[in-house]
């Protein structure tokens, strides 16, 4: 074999290397970033002005995409959602709590939208908001009052609660791998 064979053959070799490799990759992304649920978060986050990249990274954050997921403190759901806040929802939605049906997908990702969007439109920023939905709404307008975590009341400069802080960042890195990973636009 010549030697041009053997380095157009040794070229060849890496190049489909590389290809698995990045397909494997691929693969394993779309896996462990599901679009589950696409058409009701696709319609919820229409419906309520968000971004559906945030609504699938707050999803794969809270619950991994498990319906009937509960955490410790008791929230229910695809979006993790407590019973105070299902009530002031639904409250604000002008319907019946019904905090059982928070298992439903729909009925779940319906209020979650419902959620976040407030929390958007209180406090501007998708940061804060996150903050709101993780720690609640109290806890942060209490931040944003305090000077060390908020020097002009609008925006958080830094989040006290390292859980909360962790996911916020958790949710707003796994926002730009779906962007990323699905070519989701960024706009509602």
């Amino acid at each position: 074999m010549t030697r041009r064979r053997k380095l157009a053959a040794a070229a060849a070799f890496f190049l489909a290397v590389c290809a698995a490799f990045l397909l494997a990759h691929h693969y394993y992304y779309r896996q462990a970033y599901p679009l589950g649920y696409q058409e009701l978060v696709k319609r919820y986050s229409g419906e309520n002005g968000l971004e559906p990249s945030l609504t699938f990274a707050v999803i794969r954050t809270e619950s991994s995409f498990e319906p009937c997921a509960q955490s410790s403190v008791g929230a229910k759901g695809l979006m993790q959602i407590t019973e105070d806040t299902c009530d002031w929802a639904a409250w604000r939605m002008g319907e019946e709590s019904d905090y059982d049906s928070l298992y439903d997908a729909e009925t779940n990702i319906r209020y979650g939208c419902y959620i976040l969007s407030l929390l958007l439109e209180e406090f501007g920023s998708e940061e804060t908001a996150l903050a709101a939905y993780h720690a609640g709404w109290g806890r942060v307008k209490e931040w944003l009052a305090d000077s060390e975590y908020s020097p002009d009341g609008e925006h958080l400069s830094k989040i006290p609660y390292g859980d909360t802080r962790q996911y916020v960042r958790k949710v707003m890195d796994t926002k730009q791998i779906y962007e990323k990973l699905y070519h989701l636009s960024g706009q509602p």
